[in-house]
């Protein structure tokens, strides 16, 4: 049963009632040393998740209904996304998000350049779009500044199924003869996430099997290979690197309930480890952090597994490690800022080595700021852990880096001013307001 419009907070031209909450607007944040931190912290859905079950309601006419949403800014960049496409998009008042996808005919496939230029997970689209309507206009897409990530993977393995691509003026047009994808047997030469995504999803409403080969094995994959299973399609190896699926000649819009966000779990633990004190993370799931559990524990975080969810604890100062970013189950990319700002200031040298995106060491200028001794070889990181960081002036280069520099200004000397701020209204919601119910002092500024 459909809520009242009362209930309901409209996105695209009308404005939402409460929004993304109280960042909104958010250009600069004054981060104050406040001592060690307690309480807890509910993490809500998987941004990594959430937006690629956005686009996958694209497949199915009707009603589609996701729980456990998160209010971010990039949710709200994908549900204007989709109302352009023709979509409708509604978030309900128990953090639910309703979807309305009309019949194949009243889909616009071409997804406008303001929206595909502000996020990288726009490319998620095309799948959908080239599976339902045979056709697909994207923009290419923009997003977090820390490097390039060629969508060449995404239009090699489309084409093995069918599809046909043009490029032209910063334009990707995508056209599949007969009208309809077809199955095929793929191996990706880099398990990358969003590429695996696009395939699924494509090969959900395709004619006959697609076999994926050296698919991201990622939890939030496997949440959306079970959203598309709901929706009726056949996928076999699910949380594995090899993935089949068998073609379904249509779909239909479930409900499904988002998987907890394990990088903004990351993030809070993490922070505990650099302020010190002792948290409860509600929702979060240890079971998709081993790696970096194990990681933290070696740093000296005491981690206890709780019923609803994980206890951080920390007395004292971490310890040096190393490092090295991995497809999962490794540990991720999306950790990495956080733990460099915590081994900042750790007791030793640590080395931290990037394998997946090159360009993701910007912050570490701002680090540097704060009086970290880091120096870069490569995709390599070289820490001597400082006593303690200077409060300085320093900017958010993307959602993660932003994080790191705030959580970095926990236990600085002084205070710490944060420009450009406004990048973590779209991965997490209230960062500040959270951080402030745990015990610390950080200032928003609009």
């Amino acid at each position: 049963m459909l809520l009242g419009d009362s209930c309901r907070r409209r996105f695209g031209s009308v404005t939402l009632l409460g929004g993304i909450g109280d960042t909104e607007g958010v250009s600069q944040l004054l981060v104050q040393p406040n001592g060690p931190l307690s309480g807890q912290v509910r993490v809500g859905g998987a941004k990594n998740s959430v937006l690629k079950l956005m686009a996958a309601a694209i497949l199915a006419e009707g009603r589609t209904v996701l729980t456990n949403v998160p209010e971010i800014r990039d949710v709200e960049i994908m549900a204007e996304m989709l109302e352009a496409l023709g979509l409708s998009v509604a978030r309900l008042e128990d953090r639910s998000l309703e979807i309305v996808t009309p019949p194949t005919s009243q889909i616009h496939p071409e997804a406008p350049y303001e929206l595909v230029e502000k996020m990288r997970a726009s490319i998620v689209v095309l799948g959908p779009l080239l599976a339902r309507c045979g056709t697909a206009k994207i923009s290419l897409p923009g997003g977090d500044d820390f490097g390039s990530r060629p969508i060449d993977f995404h239009l090699d393995a489309l084409s093995a199924m069918g599809a046909t691509f043009e490029t032209l003026h910063g334009v990707i047009e995508g056209t599949v003869s007969g009208g309809r994808l077809r199955g095929a047997t793929m191996v990706l030469p880099f398990p990358s996430h969003t590429t695996t995504d696009n395939l699924l999803m494509a090969a959900a409403l395709a004619e006959g099997t697609t076999v994926i080969e050296n698919a991201a094995q990622e939890p939030e994959v496997a949440d959306l290979a079970q959203f598309l299973i709901g929706m009726g399609a056949s996928i076999e190896g699910v949380g594995s690197g090899r993935l089949v699926v068998h073609g379904a000649g249509s779909l239909q819009a479930v409900q499904h309930d988002v998987i907890a966000d394990r990088v903004v779990a990351a993030t809070y633990m993490i922070a505990v480890g650099i302020a010190g004190g002792s948290i409860d993370v509600i929702d979060a799931r240890p079971q998709h952090m081993e790696m970096l559990l194990r990681k933290l524990e070696t740093m000296g975080l005491e981690i206890t597994l709780l019923q609803q969810g994980v206890r951080a604890s920390s007395s004292g100062r971490l310890k040096a490690t190393d490092i090295a970013t991995l497809p999962y189950p490794g540990v991720a990319t999306d950790y990495t800022p956080f733990l460099v700002s915590a081994l900042a200031a750790a007791d030793g040298v640590s080395f931290v080595t990037e394998n997946l995106f090159s360009g993701r060491f910007r912050y570490v200028d701002e680090l540097r700021r704060m009086g970290a001794d880091i120096r870069t070889d490569g995709h390599h990181l070289v820490l001597r852990g400082v006593e303690q960081l200077s409060g300085a002036r320093v900017k958010s280069h993307d959602i993660r880096a932003g994080a790191a520099v705030v959580l970095a200004g926990l236990a600085a000397d002084g205070p710490t001013t944060v420009d450009d701020a406004g990048h973590l209204e779209r991965g997490y919601f209230d960062f500040s307001g959270t951080l402030n119910s745990l015990g610390a002092s950080v200032v928003r500024s609009s």
